[in-house]
């Protein structure tokens, strides 16, 4: 036994043309609203905006880091910036360049655990949501490296392997 189709009576009234495209028009345009919406024309990282020697030092940084930091590849959150790389290790490790000096470095978070490696010393800070946040002290410009938990075996590893880059790169 043969269904009768029905159809609704606002595509009825609109010509046949138009009622065979509705269809494939609507799943066209939800494709494309979430292709554009995984884009990510911002990706919520807060770009900083060093001046002076500081830009200088950060623009050279950038040009210096690695393309595979731990085996992860390098994907610079959009819109680019020469004051922001990323690496994809899914949460990814965000550095930032040029950032203002941490008002925590002024208070009790200031005793914090503060590892040097190779003359570079960075000041560690433990996030609410479990990750990590590495500050470089005593540089030409403020290096910051954001490890979200789960990116690394040891939070440290990332800021560890990029010392190399910030020693060359931005003076102490």
């Amino acid at each position: 036994m043969a269904r009768e189709l029905r159809i609704p009576r606002v595509l009825a009234a609109l010509p046949a043309p138009v009622r065979w495209l509705a269809l494939p028009l609507a799943l066209t345009c939800t494709v494309v609203l979430l292709l554009g919406s995984w884009g990510g024309a911002d990706d919520g990282v807060e770009v900083p905006q060093p001046s002076g020697k500081a830009a200088g030092y950060c623009r050279a940084l950038a040009a210096a880091l690695p393309q595979q930091l731990l085996g992860h590849p390098r994907r610079d959150p959009s819109p680019a910036s020469p004051y922001v790389a990323a690496w994809d290790s899914t949460p990814r490790t965000v550095l930032r360049c040029g950032v203002d000096r941490p008002e925590e470095l002024d208070g009790e978070h200031a005793k914090d655990w503060s590892p040097t490696v190779d003359g570079v010393t960075w000041w560690s800070q433990q996030l609410t949501d479990g990750g990590h946040r590495f500050v470089t002290t005593m540089r030409a410009a403020y290096v910051e490296v954001t490890v979200p938990a789960g990116a690394a075996q040891n939070p440290f590893d990332p800021a560890a392997a990029l010392t190399a880059a910030v020693k060359a790169t931005v003076p102490g």
